[in-house]
């Protein structure tokens, strides 16, 4: 993930930043509405698929788990790094260094691919003609996939846990990837055997992994506005034509689009700003890669930390729970 810095210099184990005191308190504040507000949808929306009978909507599934992934990546990632920063020193083994940073790769690389998969849901929910039961259990294909998201990003991390170690007091960290670090974090550094190797994973990982989900976002996005546009439409010759055939639902399914595409676009623009800055500093190292990084760090954190906010306004369940709890 990517990280800010006021100054960057090689001081133990390689990259130590120091940022102000306001960047500090900012970037914890965001790390802790992260933690409890993924941790409130999962409760609160999975408390709900749970007693449902009829097995959970899969809407509120494919948001648990992605509100779970959120939340492992505050928990095992940003929250060290607020530690960090606030001048703890850090350091592991090599084995845990090779173990946290496969972590690390595979919580982000889940959570990219699980927002994909929210989006990709809906744009097909929206083109179906006919209504939807609201009580209508999970199919078998949702746990397919979501199986598929969380293993076959576990072999994405594979090189992760190769090529990293510990780093030592002079060791200098240069290839950022967007999915782990843009410093070292408990002394961790990535080692490939030669500067080519790390650039072609880098390549690689943009290209397939960071590059890849934001075009299909945003046709999935195109998409589902062209949907509403068509169904908007067939709603106004319906009410201009009683023999039109009725097409329920449009009015929920409307309410709903407005907050995944809102979800959607707070993805792809923060990933978005995390994926240029980085790759900027990867390939160019020109004098605004600091001023890049800076922006970076707090576009990485902004959808883990806000994405409970957009639900909490559009989620019914969610919304009812808050105010229940305001009004005690």
């Amino acid at each position: 993930m990517a990280d800010i810095t006021a100054t960057v210099e090689p001081i133990g184990m390689g990259l130590r930043i120091r940022v102000s005191p306001v960047q500090t308190v900012f970037y914890i504040l965001l790390v802790l509405i992260g933690i409890f507000g993924n941790a409130t949808i999962m409760f609160v929306i999975g408390d709900g698929v749970v007693k449902d009978q009829g097995g959970g909507r899969s809407s509120d599934m494919i948001l648990v788990n992605m509100a779970f992934s959120n939340l492992m990546v505050s928990i095992t990632r940003n929250a060290l790094l607020v530690i960090s920063d606030l001048g703890a020193e850090l350091y592991s083994s090599k084995e845990w260094c090779r173990f946290l940073m496969g972590l690390w790769v595979w919580l982000r690389s889940v959570n990219v691919w699980s927002t994909f998969f929210l989006s990709a849901f809906h744009f097909q929910t929206l083109r179906r003609v006919s209504p939807i039961a609201g009580n209508k259990g999970p199919s078998k294909n949702l746990f397919v996939i979501f199986g598929l998201i969380w293993i076959l990003n576990l072999l994405y991390s594979i090189p992760a846990y190769m090529f990293s170690t510990n780093g030592d007091k002079n060791a200098t960290e240069t290839l950022m990837l967007v999915s782990s670090t843009t410093r070292p974090l408990l002394g961790c550094v990535w080692n490939f055997p030669s500067s080519y190797s790390g650039l072609a994973y880098a390549t690689t990982s943009m290209v397939i992994h960071e590059s890849l989900p934001i075009v299909l976002m945003s046709f999935t996005n195109l998409g589902s506005l062209l949907t509403l546009y068509a169904h908007r439409r067939s709603v106004l010759l319906m009410q201009k034509n009683p023999e039109a055939p009725v097409i329920k639902r449009v009015p929920a399914e409307r309410r709903a689009a407005k907050v995944i595409l809102a979800l959607i676009m707070l993805f792809i623009s923060s990933w978005g700003t995390s994926i240029i800055s980085v790759n900027y500093f990867n390939y160019n190292r020109g004098s605004s890669t600091e001023f890049l990084l800076v922006i970076a760090r707090f576009a990485n954190i902004t959808f883990i930390a806000l994405s409970p906010v957009v639900l909490a306004f559009g989620h019914r369940r969610l919304r009812a729970v808050i105010k229940a709890l305001v009004s005690h």
